[in-house]
């Protein structure tokens, strides 16, 4: 009994999930094709492999003659007598073949072979056991690193990859470590085997989580609408429902957060931000930033840009460390955004309405008239002796702001009509 390569059998077939059949018939192959090339390509050869036993037989057709000219393919009829003393002139018999005497090219070939057969056959197992579970979360263990810091990790039957892009930086693994990952693809490989590539930082491993702690992600009755993520650090949802009674960013969060924080333990305390969403810009974007509230807004749709005023106390908030939290922002909205202070926003107003006041036009010296604004307020800007817009523009926002009835939000509302009303 050939009891290493019966070992060989066991082992492929319990931890590779490649059948025996498959390894037979690979071995079979290689040795043919060696021995054919240690004698020659008229040979006829025969292999079989006792898959019990793992003995190997090799057999060369030959034909009985009186006289040996091609010692490739014919045999003595002297030498077939020992063989098989039945035997006839003009047969054909199957004469053993040593495997010893396969020659050390031959060998090699035969080696080349066999590991070509086995990486297709692993390749196929691969793909039979992962190709359909792209984007489905998988668990295994941290077996050994490859080139620096990309991790292969043990899936059960094949070794995964989870290349060191394709996690946060802020997450350190060593070997023997439990890790749950998103299979991202099955890829093939330069050698005609097949690779199984894992994720972390994907948002769609955010997604994946989130449907095994909320049922209704499942059901459809909640739909994820957008995901974006700087991986480690923070990821923002924008989820709606089909169910007008049900909020769909209680329910991803959970009674006393149980359901979205079991998602940030396992992302290893990463933020997220669950956010409703809606298709109207201006009330998606304002829910994106609550509770800060958005003062000025100009959009334009061509160039798909978003320009925002926030009060200078907000714009740290909206920002976020390293520009991170407007990064997000304008991947969820899918505009370029861009955030101001509404004391520098003033700044330029005022510049501006400056400018204007010094304009010798002289519509701005008539009697003061300003659309959006009550005939109330305009009388006591009279009264106070702002009756042209050429004073109302050299105004500052304290002084019109000190007049009976009018606010610093309305001071700014009649700064802003007034610079409208005097183009």
């Amino acid at each position: 009994m050939n009891k290493d390569l019966v070992a060989i059998f066991e082992y492929m077939e319990r931890e590779k999930g490649i059948k025996r059949e498959l390894l037979i018939s690979a071995i079979e192959s290689a040795l043919k094709a060696a021995a054919i090339k240690s004698l020659t390509e008229e040979a006829n050869i025969t292999v079989e492999i006792n898959p019990k036993t793992g003995d190997i037989d090799l057999f060369c057709e030959k034909k009985i003659v009186d006289e040996v000219e091609s010692p490739a393919v014919e045999i003595s009829f002297e030498e077939a007598r020992k063989l098989d003393p039945e035997c006839e002139l003009e047969q054909f018999l199957d004469v053993p073949v040593q495997l010893a005497g396969l020659g050390r090219i031959a060998a090699q070939k035969a080696r080349q072979i066999i590991s070509q057969k086995i990486r297709g056959a692993e390749r196929d197992v691969i793909y039979e056991e992962y190709r359909h579970r792209v984007n489905d979360i998988v668990s295994g263990v941290v077996k050994r690193f490859a080139k620096g810091v990309n991790l292969i990790v043990d899936l059960g039957k094949v070794e995964a990859l989870l290349p060191a892009r394709f996690y946060p930086k802020t997450e350190k693994y060593k070997i023997g470590d439990k890790i749950y990952a998103l299979l991202l693809e099955v890829q093939d490989l330069d050698n005609g085997g097949a690779e199984v590539i894992l994720t972390r930082s994907h948002p769609e491993f955010v997604k994946e989580l989130f449907k095994q702690e909320v049922p209704e992600l499942d059901e459809g009755i909640i739909t994820m609408v957008k995901i974006v993520r700087d991986a480690g650090y923070r990821t923002k949802i924008a989820v709606r429902s089909s169910d007008p009674k049900l909020d769909p960013v209680g329910a991803c969060v959970g009674v006393r957060g149980n359901r979205v924080k079991n998602v940030i333990r396992e992302l290893n305390n990463e933020k997220i931000d669950i956010v409703p969403y809606s298709d109207d810009i201006f009330l998606f974007l304002q829910n994106i930033l609550s509770p800060v509230e958005i003062r000025k807004i100009a959009i334009n749709e061509e160039e798909k840009a978003i320009a925002i005023v926030v009060d200078d106390e907000n714009f740290p908030t909206v920002i976020g460390k390293r520009g991170m939290n407007a990064r997000l922002c304008s991947q969820l909205i899918g505009y370029d955004l861009e955030v101001q202070r509404m004391g520098e926003y003033n700044k330029v107003l005022e510049i501006q309405r400056f400018q204007i006041s010094e304009s010798d036009d002289p519509k701005l010296d008539l009697p003061l008239e300003i659309g959006g604004v009550n005939k109330l307020i305009l009388q006591n800007l009279i009264h106070a002796g702002f009756d042209t817009l050429r004073k109302v523009l050299k105004a500052n926002i304290a002084e019109l702001a000190s007049v009976p009835g009018i606010s610093l939000d309305m001071a700014y509302k009649i700064l802003e009509e007034a610079s409208k009303a005097s183009v």
